[in-house]
């Protein structure tokens, strides 16, 4: 699996701890079994003098200042103790040990001789009064406060105001007792000076495990190469093959290398045939692994590439075209055919009046666009070249001049610059051409929203090839995902040609794909020698 590595690992590895600390610390702070706590906290802890002191910052008396109390003198003390029910489940009077019995609980300071106290409740805290005064009610007795068994619910708290022989540190006022199913511990003390906490310990502690991972994730990220976006590659990739098809693939091309950052995707096309030989060849001399080379055929390969692996990526439209002095728009396949075997030498033979010789205009024989012709609409090979010049007949046995170009863009400028000149180029490479037209065959014109209901025969499925199936992360399978799919699929429509991936181009490739044999060949038609 090669998504497992070290950095995928350890990425996933911390995502899944900060999951499961969120869902710990929620569990533990709403669905976990509570305990009962009791709390307290040192709220003041000053020395008191009888006479005042303006100079000093402790607290000063005078005698008979604090009721309950014995009279102050030099070197006592004044501690505040809040002791508080902090937790969600109500503190009962049965809940309290035997650390002190009868009482509670029992305050501790130190060495220090408790010498008074007096507790304090919040109004409206009757029962909590109730408790304090009940016997055993509060009391002394040496260095310790006993408290009584005092019921709290929860947030209820109430507070001890002792008198101590000597100054104590905050550290030594303990409290001993027990709570059943619960804990007493010491809280932190709040000064006057003290701002409430902006969360709570549970939104701490998910905060900060949570920031943690975040930390983490982004290191991990920082440390490796920015990962292309999602169905992208890096690298390079050449395509090859098909000139009809080359216009979309360059356009598509173009808009890959925009869309992912880090690929070129160079189009280099001599032809059909031509893509398909240079293909085997990379393969072969690559050995293992599939060479960065896509091959598009215009219908399927010949026999002899087992190798090879096809992929449907749409359906083509071809025309044939005539110069604009012919005046000829429609022409039935019987016609073509009688045209291409040289039965037909001049146009006044098919249209009356007009006195001008038939020039074929052809392509040569790696091209796909020729390759389809003769199986499609001429169901046999062309004729034999009799011209270099596409003027001159240099073999004086051929009935009609016929001359071979290398590309669409030489046949269509060749048809449109002599007249009676007839020649054939993909649909979308003859908009908007002047000097020649188009021509339907049997009254059928090619019309890209008509296929599947139109039997135009001029037509083929466009493939592309490549030597075995090539890694899944890699640019060719990349590039053929986005041809098929999306923004590549939209290009392709453009271009005049129908998606394989959309649903009435789904049925059209698979029908024009007819049978084919163990060697991928088509079958169905007569064998026309290489395809491409």
């Amino acid at each position: 699996m090669e998504w497992i590595t070290a950095e995928n690992v350890i990425a996933v590895g911390t995502a899944l701890v900060g999951v499961l600390v969120t869902l710990a610390v929620v569990w533990i702070d709403r669905f976990s079994p509570q305990r009962k706590r009791l709390g307290y906290r040192v709220q003041l802890n000053t020395p008191l003098h009888r006479e005042e002191n303006r100079d000093s910052e402790v607290m000063t008396v005078r005698e008979g200042q604090v009721v309950g109390m014995a009279t102050p003198a030099d070197g006592s003390t004044l501690v505040l103790l809040r002791i508080e029910n902090d937790r969600e489940l109500d503190i009962g009077s049965e809940d309290y040990g035997a650390a002190a019995e009868p009482h509670g609980l029992k305050v501790t300071f130190g060495e220090r001789t408790v010498q008074g106290v007096v507790a304090t409740v919040s109004a409206g805290w009757d029962s909590i009064r109730d408790d304090l005064e009940r016997s055993p009610a509060l009391g002394r007795s040496g260095n310790a406060v006993l408290v009584p068994k005092v019921a709290l619910e929860r947030g209820q708290y109430f507070k001890l105001l002792v008198q101590l022989s000597g100054g104590v540190a905050d550290q030594q006022v303990k409290i001993d007792g027990s709570l059943q199913g619960g804990k007493i511990r010491r809280n932190r003390s709040a000064s006057p000076d003290d701002k409430p906490a902006r969360f709570s310990p549970t939104a701490r502690a998910v905060t900060i495990v949570l920031t943690t991972c975040v930390v983490a994730l982004a290191a991990i990220i920082v440390s490796e190469r920015t990962p292309p976006p999602i169905g992208c590659a890096r690298g390079r990739v050449t395509l090859t093959g098909s000139t009809a098809f080359a216009p979309a693939l360059r356009e598509v091309a173009r808009q890959y290398e925009k869309d992912c950052e880090g690929s070129t995707v160079a189009v280099d096309v001599h032809g059909s045939t031509a893509g398909t030989r240079r293909l085997a060849e990379a393969g072969a001399k690559a050995g293992k692994g599939s060479p960065a080379l896509i091959s598009f055929s215009d219908g399927q390969k010949p026999g002899g590439f087992p190798e090879l692996r096809e992929t449907t990526v749409a359906v083509s439209l071809f025309t044939l075209v005539v110069h604009d002095g012919v005046p000829v728009e429609d022409l039935s396949l019987e016609q073509v055919r009688r045209i291409y075997r040289g039965e037909i030498t001049d146009w006044g033979q098919l249209v009356p009046g007009v006195h001008q010789p038939v020039l074929l205009i052809s392509r040569d024989a790696n091209s796909g666009t020729r390759q389809v012709f003769q199986r499609r609409v001429l169901d046999r090979n062309e004729p034999a070249n009799s011209s270099q010049d596409c003027r001159t007949l240099d073999d004086p046995a051929s009935p009609v001049i016929r001359c071979e170009l290398d590309s669409t863009e030489q046949v269509l400028s060749t048809v449109a610059k002599l007249p009676g000149a007839i020649g054939y180029a993909e649909l979308r490479a003859t908009d908007g051409r002047k000097g020649l037209h188009r021509v339907a065959v049997d009254g059928r014109r090619p019309v890209v929203d008509e296929l599947g209901e139109s039997d135009y025969p001029y037509r083929e499925v466009e493939y592309a090839y490549t030597w075995g199936v090539p890694p899944v992360d890699s640019l060719a399978s990349s590039f053929l995902a986005y041809l098929r799919s999306g923004r590549g699929q939209d290009v392709v429509g453009a271009h005049g040609h129908l998606p394989c991936g959309t649903p009435k181009g789904l049925w059209a490739c698979g029908a024009d794909r007819g049978p084919t044999g163990a060697d991928g060949a088509a079958g169905g038609r007569a064998s026309t020698g290489a395809a491409g």
